[in-house]
């Protein structure tokens, strides 16, 4: 079978929708219908029933959603095994969420490059949502995120103690000031944190959805705003940028999902490194 129907059918059971599942796989709503048409004819049994709400499964679909998600990791781990390149004993693929390559897993990258250097690496950055996707299938070993989804056959751990705190590019500056505040979108609990600890910025001038971003903005334009510890701490070293004193700080922890599976010694080496490097940070 086609793995690209398995996984058209498994995004249509996500979704509940042959658009929306078409969207997210970037192909035409025609083509996720040809694949639907193609998985029906060779298991001989409708899997879809479409109505206004989107697409239900029959007796057959709930059937065959136990065993799709198998075929999807079968192929993945076959072909993630034979593609080790020559001169390696294995191959490691991983995945995080932008903010968290620098410097978690650039350091984490360069103690493998130390440690390990046999073994072949694949990196990639993606959307939470896709991450844990690809952890589930078997495209990607482990993945790096915040706030990730629990999902049965995935092990979450926390790996980094990580904060949120206010920083401006005036050492004066205090909480209470909202000159110059950018709003970073840290996700839906640090903005409950945040609305309660400022009641009077629930519509800030300049709102960003990337952490990385607005940092440089703030260190060419001056300004403050909040910022993962970890990245901020050179800068607060170098003067470049103040605590302000009397902000509240925000938990903000990132974690490891992983599967147990294939090459379980390799895992637990390139997950103890990970463990190593996030506690230097």
């Amino acid at each position: 079978m086609d793995t690209e129907l398995a996984r058209t059918f498994l995004e249509i059971v996500s979704t509940g929708s042959f658009v929306r599942a078409a969207e997210r796989l970037n192909v035409s709503q025609t083509a996720v219908s040809a694949r639907v048409r193609s998985l029906e004819a060779q298991l001989g049994r409708p899997v879809f029933l479409r109505n206004k709400a989107g697409a239900a499964l029959t007796p057959a679909g709930e059937k065959f959603l136990r065993y799709a998600p198998t075929i999807i990791q079968m192929w993945e781990r076959a072909r993630h095994d034979i593609a080790v390149p020559a001169g390696r004993r294995a191959l490691l693929a991983v995945g995080g969420e932008l903010s968290l390559w620098n410097p978690l897993l650039l350091n984490w990258l360069l103690w493998m490059r130390e440690f390990a250097s046999d073994v072949a690496l694949r990196a990639q950055v993606a959307t939470q949502e896709t991450l844990t996707r690809q952890v589930a299938e078997g495209v990607l070993d482990f993945a790096i995120m915040y706030g990730p989804q629990i999902q049965p056959g995935l092990t979450v751990e926390q790996v980094l103690d990580e904060k949120l705190v206010l920083v401006s590019t005036d050492p004066s500056q205090s909480a209470k000031e909202d000159a110059g505040y950018v709003y970073i979108d840290w996700g839906p609990e640090f903005a409950m944190q945040h609305g309660v600890s400022f009641p009077d910025r629930a519509s800030p001038t300049l709102l960003m959805g990337l952490g990385p971003l607005g940092l440089s903005y703030i260190l060419d334009c001056g300004g403050s705003g909040y910022f993962r510890m970890s990245s901020v701490r050179p800068y607060l070293v170098s003067g470049r940028l103040s605590l302000v004193a009397d902000a509240p700080e925000f938990p903000y922890p990132a974690y490891v999902v992983y599967a147990t599976r294939g090459n379980l010694r390799l895992l637990t080496q390139a997950l103890d490194g990970l463990r190593h490097v996030a506690g230097r940070l």
